[in-house]
């Protein structure tokens, strides 16, 4: 077992790309993206990214940062991110200009989550060929990072051009901003170059799990390479996961959307699984090679822990914020999970269960202790009421 750098308490969040099922009502499956980040604020998760796509008729958002400012006027310490904005089909001096406009609005509570772009038939409407995307997003980002810098910035390329551009706003505080990463070395590249976070989307992949130390290893040699220091706090970890009381009862909450969500999954990308007939069996194949945990708040803390132990340390657990269930099931999920889960992780269950042992280990001391005071408190009623009657 790897030995765990972690560098204070854990903390949660979800990634909401949105995935709905097909047939839900679309304007209410937007407003519930926003619903879900009030139910987050008031449970104390610490992060909701809300993404970017244009096509497919499950992921509806197209604009990550309307669903942000919707968002900040209705939480009060979430923190906001866009998970992400696809850099390639933006102009980059807008792309910072937006986001140095909402970490005003949101107080300094937004983070920039950057990626290429995940859907090829998103990229082939904007004619953009899918191989074109991830040197565009370095590009972008490049430039992004220098005006958010403060610096003035000419650069021309063949898809967009700045000429003395510099952005009339400072952000408000600091405004993090993260690369997405998943089986290849481009993200990890990407966030020690620039000495950014890090946002592990296929942690609980097998292929992806097993890179996850890989990965690290090569932030810290960018990160090093180019006078960066990079912390484990701001690597964030996702994976798939519903909680419900019992095993049986989440997967009979699951008959709602997970076959579906697989099935969505293996008309995108190469490396989707083969989807079992069954919701029951399909869960047992995430829950038995660690790609999710559709179970209890028991498993979903050992998935956590395996993730930590494999990676050395992270500092952010992201839910994949994907229709499982049905909308009162799923809040229940996020429910149960900051009840018994976070605790575990965060510090703050510590000092309640050595307060509770502490108790225990003095049951007898306790009792006796008990026992003579109400002794005490009988032999004074006796003396308080003979003085009275003598009297």
């Amino acid at each position: 077992m790897m030995a765990t750098n972690q560098a204070g308490p854990l903390k949660f969040g979800v990634f909401v790309p949105p995935q709905n099922v097909i047939g839900l009502n679309p304007t209410l499956a937007i407003r519930r993206a926003v619903a879900l980040a009030e139910h987050l604020d008031q449970l104390g998760f610490d992060e909701v990214w809300f993404g970017e796509h244009h096509s497919g008729g499950a992921e509806i958002v197209a604009s990550p940062e309307l669903l942000i400012a919707a968002a900040a006027e209705r939480t009060t310490h979430i923190k906001l991110g866009t998970g992400v904005i696809s850099l390639p089909y933006h102009h980059p001096f807008q792309v910072a200009e937006r986001m140095v406009q909402l970490s005003h609005q949101t107080k300094g509570r937004v983070m920039l989550g950057a990626g290429p772009g995940q859907l090829p038939t998103d990229a082939k409407m904007l004619g953009m060929e899918a191989t074109q995307l991830r040197p565009r997003m370095e590009e972008s980002l490049d430039v992004i990072l220098r005006l958010l810098a403060g610096e003035t910035v000419t650069a021309k390329s063949d898809w967009f051009t700045l000429q003395e551009a510099v952005l009339q706003l400072a952000p408000y505080g600091e405004l993090p901003v993260s690369v997405v990463g998943t089986v290849s070395p481009s993200g990890p590249k990407l966030a020690g170059r620039h000495g950014l976070g890090l946002l592990s989307l296929a942690a609980t992949d097998p292929t992806g799990n097993d890179q996850l130390p890989v990965h690290w290893d090569i932030v810290q040699e960018e990160a090093a390479r180019n006078g960066h220091t990079v912390e484990r706090g701001d690597w964030r970890l996702m994976g798939p996961m519903h909680v419900a009381e019992t095993v049986d009862q989440a997967k009979r909450n699951c008959e709602y959307g997970l076959r579906w969500q697989y099935d969505y999954l293996s008309h995108i990308t190469p490396s989707a699984i083969d989807v079992p007939e069954s919701t029951g069996a399909l869960a047992d194949l995430l829950n038995e090679t660690g790609r999710g945990v559709i179970g209890t708040p028991d498993m979903a803390a050992a998935q956590i822990q395996r993730l930590l132990d494999r990676s050395g340390g992270f500092g952010t657990y992201l839910f994949q914020g994907a229709d499982f269930a049905n909308w009162s099931d799923t809040l229940r999920s996020y429910e149960l999970f900051a009840e018994e889960v976070i605790p575990r992780f965060n510090g703050h269950l510590g000092p309640v269960l050595g307060s509770y042992n502490h108790v225990l280990d003095e049951t007898e001391s306790n009792r006796s202790s008990t026992a003579a005071a109400r002794v005490a408190a009988q032999e004074q009623w006796k003396r308080e009421r003979e003085a009275a009657t003598t009297d």
